[in-house]
C-alpha cells in the first residue's frame, strides 16, 4: 500500500504542485526598473567617458563659437561685395550710356562736317569772286545739370578770298521763370570768333535752375557789328 502511494506521487499521474514566490509583484517590478535604470546610467558614463577619452567633447563649445564668427563674418563680406558689384554694374551700365551718347554726337558730327565741307566746296564754285558769307549749321543743346545748358555749334565761312573771317557771336536763353517771361544772354556778353573755314564753337551758359527754357538764339557779326548769321532752336 505503502509502495503505491510512493509511485503515484512519483509518477506522472502525481499531482500538480504550485511553486509561489514569497516577493509579492510591485516589489520585482521595482527591482527590474532599477536594474535597467542602473544599465542606462552605466552606458550613459561609459559613452561620456569614452567621448572624452577620444577628445570629441573638448573645446566644442569654443569652436562652435568660433564657426558662428566667422559665417558671420563672412556673410557681412559677401554684402559688401554684393554692394560694390552692384555700384559697378550700375557705374557700368552708366558709362556705357554715356559713352554711346558721345558716339551719336561725334558721329552726328562728322556727318555734319561731312555736309558742310561738301556744301563748301559747291559754294566756293559757285559763289563769284569776292561774295564772304557765314553759315550757323548743327546747333545742339544738352542740359548737364540743373542751371547748366551746354551747347556746341558749326560755324562755315565761304568765300574765295582765304581771308579769315574775324566777329562775334551773341547767345540768348528765353523762357519763364516764376511765370514771368525771361531772358538771358552770356554773362561776358558777345564772344570773339574766328573762322578761317570750318569752326566748332561749344561752352557751357548757367542760368536759374527754376527757369523753364523755351528757345536759345545765336547770332554772328563782323566786326563792323554786321549780322551775317542767325539760328535760333526750340528747347
Amino acid at each position: 500500500m505503502r509502495w503505491k502511494l510512493l509511485r503515484r506521487r512519483l509518477s506522472v499521474s502525481a499531482p500538480r504542485m504550485i511553486v509561489r514566490s514569497l516577493l509579492p509583484w510591485p516589489f520585482r517590478w521595482a527591482a527590474v526598473a532599477a536594474m535597467l535604470g542602473f544599465s542606462a546610467a552605466l552606458a550613459l558614463w561609459t559613452f561620456e567617458f569614452g567621448k572624452d577619452i577620444a577628445g570629441l567633447d573638448r573645446n566644442a563649445k569654443a569652436e562652435l563659437a568660433r564657426l558662428r564668427d566667422e559665417v558671420s563674418q563672412l556673410r557681412i563680406e559677401h554684402a559688401h561685395a554684393r554692394q560694390i558689384a552692384d555700384t559697378a554694374d550700375s557705374l557700368l551700365k552708366t558709362e556705357r550710356t554715356a559713352l554711346e551718347r558721345v558716339s551719336r554726337q561725334v558721329r552726328q558730327l562728322q556727318a555734319d562736317k561731312q555736309t558742310l565741307q561738301t556744301d563748301l566746296s559747291l559754294f566756293e564754285r559757285l559763289l563769284p569772286a569776292g561774295t564772304d558769307s557765314v553759315q550757323l549749321r548743327g546747333l545742339q543743346t544738352e542740359a548737364e545739370a540743373p542751371g547748366q545748358l551746354r551747347y556746341q555749334m558749326l560755324l562755315v565761312h565761304s568765300g574765295k578770298s582765304g581771308i579769315e573771317f574775324k566777329g562775334r557771336y551773341e547767345l540768348l536763353l528765353s523762357g519763364q521763370l516764376d511765370g514771368q517771361m525771361w531772358t538771358q544772354s552770356l554773362p561776358g556778353g558777345p564772344q570773339p570768333l574766328q573762322i578761317r573755314q570750318v569752326t566748332r564753337v561749344e561752352g557751357t551758359i548757367f542760368h536759374p535752375a527754376k527757369a523753364v527754357l523755351k528757345t536759345i538764339q545765336i547770332k554772328v557779326t563782323d566786326a563792323q557789328g554786321a549780322v551775317r548769321a542767325t539760328k535760333t532752336l526750340r528747347l
